[in-house]
């Protein structure tokens, strides 16, 4: 029999309100034992509970028959007053009941997933709702959660479905076929296939939703000495990065995370980049520099001489660096003057680098899949692509059998085992 858990599904105490939950076959009996007869289904009701003869807590008490509740099975909640003492003392008298036990990290909304009340991109969706920490982040996260991929999934499986069906029946009834009809059915198959392959790709094209997580990773490059560490503290509004007149003083990568408008960004100063490095952990920061440069979103070039091919042909804005010094002069044309010393063109940098920022990022209404829905809708896309190039029937069904077997990898109806234990691990003890 599955073991019934518990676990505070509150913040932490102290606090006004705690609320423990129960869920498996035996919460119902547990609460009974505390607090008496069971209020009626999903209505709250006041109770005193009690551990034997210890007087526990006032507590409201709700009561969820399963399996129309958040994880399937028999789930009851106990509103407790926030105190530590109050929570550690339910808790004790949980624990002591037979069949109860603590929950894991995770563990209700995994429960949720196994007795099918939400699929694997919802809670995957609702890991990334828990984390997340801008609008745009929230916003993606609860349309996951939702089940907003889970039915873009079940849309494409329809459409996948109904092509192998008529496939399959064209393999069935071979002998009795026409080859004109089944040259026209194929032709008709692969119309659609090709259709629908191309709507897949439509969806890849999509920023990935570690886009919104990680932020748009925005690198300063450019010379040694020419106030990237300077215009990073600038930019972070920190002491993040050390400065000094010494040219090379930046050797490793130096990352700040900052939260603005609603959007994540990860600013990154880097190495000054030259020809002549001095020694070899110069040459190591350089490298490091480079791999920055190739995986950043937005590059801030600081250097007054034109920016190499690998910069001029990615997202990058031009600045005019040391605006305010006396011998550097008005800003040439197509490019931003900007003093970190003296703020001067600060706050036009970041509107600068907002407007680019927006672009980068999807629509509000996009559905956005991560990194492990992407690498599945690419194997399903090349599946659909076989089958709309295919010329023999049979290679055509199998093509397709193989794509519905992805689509189910995706929403966790086959083969997900082997990741379910690092996804839950993400969630907090009581969810």
């Amino acid at each position: 029999m599955t073991d019934t858990i518990f676990a505070l599904s509150s913040g932490q105490p102290p606090a006004a309100i705690a609320i423990l939950r129960i869920s498996g076959p035996h919460a119902f009996p547990a609460v009974q034992r505390l607090a008496g007869a069971l209020p009626a289904p999903r209505q709250a009701s006041l109770r005193t509970l009690r551990d034997g003869d210890a007087h526990l807590d006032q507590a409201l008490v709700l009561v969820f028959p399963g399996p129309r509740t958040a994880t399937g099975e028999d789930l009851a909640e106990l509103h407790l007053h926030g105190g530590r003492a109050v929570v550690r003392a339910v808790e004790a008298a949980l624990a002591a009941t037979p069949g109860l036990r603590g929950a894991e990290p995770g563990e209700f909304t995994r429960r949720a997933l196994t007795n099918g009340r939400i699929d694997l991109t919802e809670a995957e969706g609702l890991a990334d709702l828990l984390a997340a920490e801008t609008e745009a982040q929230r916003r993606t996260a609860l349309r996951a959660a939702e089940g907003g991929i889970r039915r873009q999934i079940e849309e494409w499986t329809a459409r996948a479905l109904q092509l192998s069906a008529v496939i399959e029946a064209s393999l069935d009834h071979a002998d009795e076929a026409d080859v004109a009809a089944e040259g026209e059915l194929l032709d008709r198959v692969r119309r659609q296939a090709g259709a629908l392959a191309r709507e897949m790709e439509t969806a890849l094209d999509q920023p990935a939703v570690e886009r919104l997580h990680d932020g748009i990773r925005v690198v300063l490059a450019g010379s040694p000495n020419v106030g990237k560490s300077t215009l990073l503290n600038a930019l972070a509004e920190r002491e993040a990065a050390i400065v000094s007149p010494l040219a090379g003083t930046t050797r490793d990568r130096i990352e700040a995370p900052v939260m603005r408008e609603g959007i994540a960004y990860l600013l990154t100063d880097t190495a000054g980049l030259h020809d002549a490095p001095a020694d070899i952990v110069e040459r190591i920061g350089i490298d490091r520099a480079q791999q920055s440069l190739a995986e950043a979103d937005l590059i801030l070039w600081l250097d007054d001489q034109a920016p190499p091919v690998e910069v001029a042909t990615r997202p990058h804005l031009l600045l005019h660096a040391r605006a305010d010094a006396a011998d550097r002069g008005d800003a040439p044309a197509g490019r931003l003057p900007v003093s970190a010393k003296n703020g001067e063109g600060v706050a036009a940098l970041w509107q600068a680098i907002d407007a680019i920022a927006r672009e980068l990022l999807p629509a509000n209404d996009a559905v956005l899949l991560n990194r492990r829905q992407r690498d599945l809708v690419a194997i399903a896309v090349e599946g659909v692509r076989s089958a709309a190039a295919g010329e023999d029937t049979l290679l055509i069904a199998e093509d397709l059998r193989r794509t519905l077997r992805t689509f189910d990898r995706i929403t966790g109806a086959a083969d997900v085992e082997s990741m379910l234990d690092t996804l839950f691990s993400r969630f907090c003890i009581g969810k």
